[in-house]
């Protein structure tokens, strides 16, 4: 098309390991015009990010290879041109917002000296005015009294500030394309709703084109103009929005729409025994200022909060970025100090020291929302789920350590013989079956849940549902359940806590929060996910 900005023709690319060499993407052809948004959907592994990261030449190469294809942009071939050239483009005519901004971010850097970076860097803007632009900047995206946030590190922001933080550097230069990679994966509905807005806005203001990558297919209904299907590497179906979700053609694409967290929670029973119980649980940080450094007040990040878990249970715990899901969870484990009473198996363990709670550890695992980031690059599937049996089965012979990890594989649908690879071989949907292999290796008791299908697309999240549905079911497991993905918590979860600044705003049975919540809060963050629900079920009935 001789109007596009960025024009993709038959673009493949392959990867090579030794003598094999996989093909990721096959012979893809797109185009994005001028102030368009194009949505490049599928499931994890089908070669979105791969075709997205070929753009801008961020692949591994050499062991990535370009076997055909051109990239044009402004008429030039990208995968042509010269790596100064290329920095050229980067950051200034083109832009990426990854999917993770805490692992895009640099930890040691300030807010300030990230942002100001690219401006000294493409504008030579530095001092005050570099300052100017930045709060410009954090002004347009958002972030509330920027002037505070200047000096402020990323792990001093919430998900949504990070994600904010993020759109603003690549804004910086005033990009003609951006590319977002699943921005809105890792929060939660409100958050996603917000962001969501924000990049509209932006776009019109500044009239940007936009590939957006996402396995969310109420996001691309409600913000893409043509959207493109991929699976395998290949782009099986293209056209505008209102086509391809009115009437799909491909069976792939009929697949997707159709794909959802199905089932129900397993059903509640008083007299199982309770495996998890926790009493005004509190966790307060101290706030410091003044030249002593003394303590003013806390940011009381859970406050108060009573529960109790049965064997075979899951316990949701829902809420907006910050309000004290993830706090309360890594509290029970027992992985952060808090006050209140803990009881778990009979044994209250809310004064144990780190070396008095390691009999319990293996009995209560953790399952993170980042497999790639739990998971060792260094090391191969199998050492880093017998890591634990190492640990707390020292008993074991190499060869019967060898055979638990491999009935650890087989309990979450993997091939045994896949342990002699490493993580970053494996989808994102199979990288968090290994996740929850190496908890399920040491036969827990009860599983804190964090996220665990956030990063997932749809058709991914179902299997792992079922996933944990059916180990559940095996082994009598009791879960907490971490997530803003309602959809999910209600096929999971058989009793529910609403969590808002560190307090419970409401709780009861999954069945009742659902169907009538009665509280503001809960209502609207029902209303804020069940509304893109119905605009996906919307899509599959037309």
């Amino acid at each position: 098309m001789t109007d596009a900005l960025l024009s993709v023709r038959n673009l493949s690319v392959a990867f090579h390991q030794g003598d094999a060499e996989t093909l990721a993407v096959d012979h893809v052809s797109f185009d994005i015009r001028p102030g368009e948004v194009v949505a490049l959907v599928g499931e994890s592994g089908s070669g979105k990010s791969v075709t997205a990261n070929s753009v801008l030449k961020l692949l591994p190469y050499p062991a990535a290879s370009h076997p055909s294809g051109e990239i044009l942009f402004d008429g030039k071939d990208l995968l042509k041109t010269s790596e100064p050239e290329l920095r050229r483009v980067r950051g200034n005519d083109i832009t990426m917002i990854f999917q993770e901004p805490m692992t895009s971010l640099n930890p040691l850097h300030s807010i300030e000296r990230q942002i100001g970076e690219i401006l000294e860097m493409h504008q030579a803007l530095t001092g005050s005015a570099a300052r100017i632009r930045i709060l410009e900047l954090l002004n347009q995206v958002g972030i509330r009294e920027p002037e505070k946030r200047l000096t402020a590190y990323p792990h001093e922001l919430s998900g949504g500030q990070r994600q904010r933080v993020m759109i603003a550097m690549a804004l910086a230069n005033r990009p003609k394309l951006l590319i977002a990679d699943e921005p809105t994966t890792a929060l939660d509905v409100t958050v996603q709703a917000q962001i969501l807005e924000l990049l509209r806005s932006l776009k019109g203001d500044h009239g940007m084109s936009m590939l957006f990558i996402t396995h969310d297919l109420g996001i691309v209904r409600k913000f893409a103009d043509r959207v493109c299907v991929m699976t395998k590497g290949k782009i099986v179906e293209e056209g505008t929005v209102a086509e391809v979700f009115k009437r799909p053609q491909h069976p792939y694409t009929q697949h997707l729409l159709a794909s959802e967290p199905r089932g129900e929670p397993p059903v509640a029973d008083p007299a199982r025994p309770v495996v998890m119980e926790a009493k005004d649980l509190r966790v307060w940080f101290p706030i410091k200022a003044g030249f002593m450094r003394k303590v003013v007040d806390h940011v009381k990040a859970v406050d108060g909060v009573d529960l109790t878990l049965r064997a075979g249970e899951t316990l949701g715990i829902v809420g907006e970025s910050g309000s004290g899901k993830t706090t309360l969870g890594l509290a029970l484990a027992r992985l952060i100090a808090s006050e209140g009473r803990i009881v778990f198996i009979g044994d209250a363990i809310n004064g144990h020291s780190f070396k008095q709670m390691l009999p319990y550890r293996s009995r209560l695992q953790v399952v993170f929302q980042d497999p790639f980031g739990s998971l060792s690059p260094r090391m191969p599937v199998g050492e880093i789920i017998a890591e634990g049996l190492k640990v707390h089965e020292r008993s074991l012979s190499a060869d019967e350590r060898d055979q638990r990890v491999a009935w650890a594989l087989e309990e979450v649908g993997l091939d045994p013989e896949t342990r002699w690879r490493y993580p970053h071989e494996f989808s994102g949907g199979q990288r968090q079956r290994i996740a929850i292999a190496r908890a399920m290796v040491l036969k827990p008791r009860f599983v804190m849940l964090d996220e665990p299908t956030s990063a997932l697309d749809m058709t991914v999240q179902a299997q792992v549902v079922d996933l944990l549905r059916d180990l559940q079911a095996r082994h009598d497991l009791a879960y907490l359940f971490i997530s803003h993905d309602l959809k999910v918590v209600k096929a999971l979860a058989n009793h529910v806590i609403v969590m808002r600044m560190g307090k419970v705003v409401e709780e009861g049975p999954s069945e009742e929060i659902f169907r009538a919540p009665k509280e503001d809060y809960t209502k609207a963050l029902m209303a804020a996910a069940f509304k893109m629900e119905a605009v996906e079920n919307d899509a599959v009935g037309q």
